[in-house]
This record gives C-alpha cells, sequence and structure tokens, in this order.
C-alpha cells in the first residue's frame, strides 16, 4: 500500500545536485498527494527557471518507482515563493546555518 509517509521516506533519498541535501530537506516538497496506485507530489525549486530541474524530476520519479505506483506525476509550482525558512533544522545544519 503507497502512503503518504511511505513516499515521503523514498524523497528523503533525493538528493539536491548541487547542494547534497534531501529535497524534503530543502523545503522543496510542498504537498504529496495519493490516491489509490497513482502519486502526485507537487514542489518548487530553490530558484525559477533551474537548469537541473529535468534531472531532479527524473530522480524523483525513479525514487518512487520503487513503491509500484501506476502513475506518478511530479507538478512544480512556484506559490508560495521558496525560502529558507522552510528548510528542516537538519538542512540547515548540513548547510552550516546554525
Amino acid at each position: 500500500m503507497i502512503t503518504k509517509t511511505r513516499v515521503r521516506n523514498c524523497l528523503l533519498e533525493v538528493m539536491d545536485p548541487e547542494l547534497g541535501i534531501s529535497i524534503v530537506d530543502l523545503g522543496l516538497i510542498y504537498e504529496v498527494k495519493v490516491v489509490q496506485n497513482e502519486i502526485k507530489v507537487i514542489m518548487t525549486l530553490t530558484t525559477p527557471g533551474c537548469p537541473l530541474a529535468p534531472v531532479i524530476e527524473d530522480t524523483i520519479k525513479k525514487a518512487l518507482a520503487k513503491l509500484g505506483a501506476k502513475k506518478i506525476e511530479v507538478e512544480l509550482v512556484w506559490e508560495p515563493v521558496w525560502t529558507v525558512d522552510r528548510m528542516s533544522e537538519e538542512g540547515k545544519l548540513k548547510l552550516g546555518m546554525r
């Protein structure tokens, strides 16, 4: 059974290619929806036009594929705007912000 918790745990393994911190700890994940056997991840990036967006999306889909979902969708949004306040304490520690 696919649950939001299982999806988030998989997303903890997805690292930002430049910073080496999980996209969850960076606060990039805004929402996870699970309906039956389909997953939708609503997220943002640290900056619009990030050239690594396709790489991150592909990595997310590969990480979530092991859950056996029939469909995996990643939706990029720009509202609300990402700020460092969205980062977890662990993420801030890893970047030396605490």
